[in-house]
């Protein structure tokens, strides 16, 4: 936690880059504002449009951290995965016989809204790609 220590104490200089690489993220996964929402953990609409239109002014908390990160590295992961980037963009809309989405989206995990619904799916793909 260290490292999140550091980057809160960076404030708005990790927000002006961080946010706008996760908004990318979400253009790039086709996800809806509301969508966006969840998995940034925010209650109200008008944050993450303030968030997309002066992402300096965000308010970085551990919990918009920890959440940054596993997107990012799911995204990452993805990428290593499914070199084809339609593909990987595709995977989290797309069904999935693993036990662990029995059959829906990765994305319904995701979108159950916890933290840790994001770690599962990060340390789901980490491991397909032979890390830990």
């Amino acid at each position: 936690m260290a490292q999140a220590e550091q980057l809160l104490q960076r404030g708005p200089s990790v927000t002006r880059s961080l946010l706008p690489a996760i908004f990318n993220i979400f253009s790039d996964w086709n996800l809806k504002g509301a969508q966006q929402m969840v998995l940034l953990g925010l209650s109200n609409e008008k944050t993450l449009y303030n968030w997309k239109n002066q992402p300096e002014k965000a308010k970085l908390t551990r919990d918009l951290l920890e959440r940054a990160s596993y997107i990012l590295g799911i995204y990452k992961s993805l990428q290593i995965l499914l070199p084809d980037r339609t593909l990987a963009d595709q995977w989290l809309s797309t069904p999935n016989d693993n036990p662990l989405f029995n059959g829906t989206t990765p994305l319904d995990r995701l979108l159950a809204g916890q933290v840790v619904d994001l770690a599962t799916v990060r340390n789901f793909l980490d491991a397909e790609r032979g890390g830990w």
